[in-house]
């Protein structure tokens, strides 16, 4: 059975998550009580009829969630192989999307957002250290944060592939929340100052021509290469399977566009998942000095 606990901030798109789970074929489950979970896997192993499920658990359950991780534990009594996936975002974005939506957040009992976020997130500090992926939606759109859930679940195979994320991204607009691995290209000539390249990006060929002519820019990604095709055997077996790599420029725009893709071509492997993500380079102005 391919058992996936759905868990994460309030507001951090767990509902979304589970829509997009339930059209990959799961069977969905919202908000269940922790102390229920035992129970609906003992119904499941009766009825014999589903082999994927999904079951999000949160701060909503009350007193239940405070047994999370006695729920946990039931799951492994039972054999299930579950996989958790933590979804988590900035504080400034989940306080906008509450805003928006206005909603109340759980544990605001006095309509205080920001101080429950920050309840919330200690919280669930235990369950996100025990997460087998974490995913920082702040800058998912609905459908990219499906595409991630179609890498990560779509075929029970993938489970034993250790997935190696490369997010491209901006030091201007803050470091990617969920990032293993950070590192600056800052030190690279910036196309930014080149005028017929400034409003173009790292996935233009003109762009890529730019960053690459520099022999510090090559060594560098054989360096990369090299550093990371090292590291990750040694994550795999310490029982990562998933692996953030962050690529840093200024604005995230060109030098750590080119940087990342290269990298993934460079990493690619028959035992390992490679997906590629730009978190920053759309934005208005990305490339500044």
């Amino acid at each position: 059975m391919q058992f996936i606990v759905v868990t994460g901030l309030s507001g951090a798109g767990k509902s979304q998550a589970m829509h997009a789970l339930e059209d990959m074929g799961f069977f969905c489950v919202d908000n269940l009580p922790s102390d229920l979970v035992g129970k609906f896997v003992e119904l499941l192993d009766a009825q014999q009829r589903v082999d994927r499920v999904a079951v999000a658990i949160d701060v909503r359950g009350g007193a239940f969630f405070e047994r999370a991780a006695a729920a946990l534990t039931e799951l492994e009594e039972h054999g299930v192989g579950y996989r958790i996936l933590f979804l988590e975002a900035r504080e400034e974005i989940l306080l906008r999307r509450y805003k928006e939506t206005r909603r109340r957040h759980p544990l605001a009992t006095e309509g205080r957002v920001l101080e429950a976020i920050r309840l919330e997130r200690q919280q669930l500090e235990e369950v996100r250290g025990r997460a087998h992926f974490t995913l920082d939606t702040s800058d998912l759109t609905p459908a990219q944060l499906r595409a991630e859930l179609g890498r990560l679940f779509a075929t029970d195979s993938s489970d034993n592939q250790l997935l190696v994320q490369i997010v491209s991204f901006g030091f201007k607009y803050g470091l990617p929340l969920d990032a293993d691995l950070v590192f600056d290209v800052r030190f690279l000539p910036n196309p930014n100052y080149v005028p017929e390249l400034r409003q173009k990006t790292g996935s233009d060929p003109e762009v890529r021509s730019y960053v690459l002519r520099w022999p510090v820019a090559r060594e560098l990604l054989a360096h990369l290469g090299s550093l990371i095709d090292f590291l990750l055997p040694q994550y795999a077996a310490e029982g990562k399977t998933q692996i953030v790599v962050a690529i840093g420029c200024t604005g995230g725009q060109h030098r750590s566009v080119v940087i990342a893709e290269d990298l993934a071509r460079r990493l690619e492997n028959p035992a390992r998942r490679i997906g590629v993500q730009h978190r920053d380079r759309t934005r208005v102005g990305g490339g500044g000095a």
